[in-house]
This record gives structure tokens, C-alpha cells and sequence, in this order.
């Protein structure tokens, strides 16, 4: 399992939903299989994201069309603060010590 971690900050937290939730890359067709968001209780202009893939080349590929069809156009993306922090994560279970 992958892991796709989005953080940024956002202007308005309900624009920045209605934006996420009118999913123009469509995330199931994506193949992203669970999605997670979180908001820090301290600062209620941040997200952090958790999208789960079955293989690294699609959270690439999902990241690579954030990049150039959505972060790049301030009308599909009108709540972005400021510039997204991504990393793609492998989840590893059992790897020993407590």
C-alpha cells in the first residue's frame, strides 16, 4: 500500500471542501482507495491529506496531475493557500522494534 501525503495551507477551510469534493481528477477512478483529512486542532487553515493507492505508480501519477491540473489553475483550486508539501510513503507493517 502507498500512500499519497498532502499538506497546505488553505484560505477558507468549507471553500476548500466544496473544491475537494467536486474531485476533478475523479479519486476512485484515480485509483485511490481510502482518502483521510485532517485538520491540526491548532490551526483551522491547514489540511493534511491521506490518499492510499495499491501501487506507487498510480499515487505518481495522481501527484503528477495535481501538479498540472489542479494546483496550477487558481479557479479548480480557488482555496490553496500556499504551495502543497507531498511525499509518497510505503506502509510497512512488523518492522520490528518497540
Amino acid at each position: 500500500m502507498y500512500t499519497l501525503q498532502i499538506e497546505h495551507g488553505v484560505k477558507d477551510f468549507g471553500m476548500w471542501l466544496g473544491a475537494y469534493g467536486a474531485d476533478p481528477l475523479g479519486r476512485a477512478d484515480s485509483g485511490v482507495l481510502a482518502e483521510r483529512i485532517y485538520r491540526p486542532v491548532d490551526d483551522g487553515h491547514y489540511v493534511v491529506l491521506d490518499l492510499d493507492f495499491a501501487s506507487r505508480a498510480e499515487a505518481a501519477d495522481f501527484l503528477d496531475r495535481l501538479r498540472s491540473k489542479v494546483w496550477s489553475l487558481p479557479a479548480v483550486s480557488p482555496a490553496l493557500a500556499s504551495g502543497p508539501k507531498t511525499r509518497i510513503v510505503e506502509q510497512v507493517d512488523g518492522a520490528g522494534g518497540a
